[in-house]
């Protein structure tokens, strides 16, 4: 038998899950007719990419609950190379959230510019994971534990106070 509250006591760094530099990569048929790619497929790609960070940390399947705070700075051209960081802000006994920050470099101009940030949360399918508690997160930068108290901030708009998610 499973001890439950020992199981919920398992902590993490944010870098055993976090991925930095990760590529995205987007084919052409997705360009406007303007020469731009089309925001949703960015998102599909980011969410992707936050799922596998997600799942790394929780080491089991979790179900997509949202996707908020999206913000699109600039506009994604052809030839513009996509690079992509994420990590968990912050993980609670049934739910975490994945920041995301999407940065398009020009090689032919040496530029970068900022494309895209958002938070995905994901929590445990109650069906299929019974009985399970997430990992929590030990923020250990001044970086880290600023995205942690965030975090926090933004669950209480999402749920409000009393949430047991």
């Amino acid at each position: 038998m499973i001890d439950l509250q020992k199981k919920h006591k398992r902590r993490r760094f944010v870098s055993f899950s976090s991925l930095d530099e990760k590529k995205i990569s987007l084919s052409t048929k997705d360009l406007s007719p303007h020469g731009v790619f089309f925001g949703g497929v960015i998102l599909q790609a980011v969410d992707e990419i936050a799922r596998k960070v997600a799942q790394t940390h929780a080491e089991f399947a979790l179900e997509d609950k949202g996707i908020d705070f999206v913000r699109f700075y600039n506009s994604v051209k052809k030839g513009d190379i996509l690079v992509c960081y994420a990590s968990i802000n912050k993980a609670w006994k049934y739910s975490l959230e994945v920041g995301i920050k999407v940065i398009a470099e020009d090689f032919r101009l040496l530029d970068k510019k900022k494309i895209l940030s958002a938070y995905f949360t994901f929590a445990i399918n109650e069906n299929e994971q019974k009985g399970e508690t997430l990992p929590m997160i030990v923020p250990q930068t001044k970086e880290e534990k600023k995205r942690y108290i965030a975090a926090e901030k933004r669950k209480l708009l999402r749920f409000g106070p009393f949430s047991k998610r």
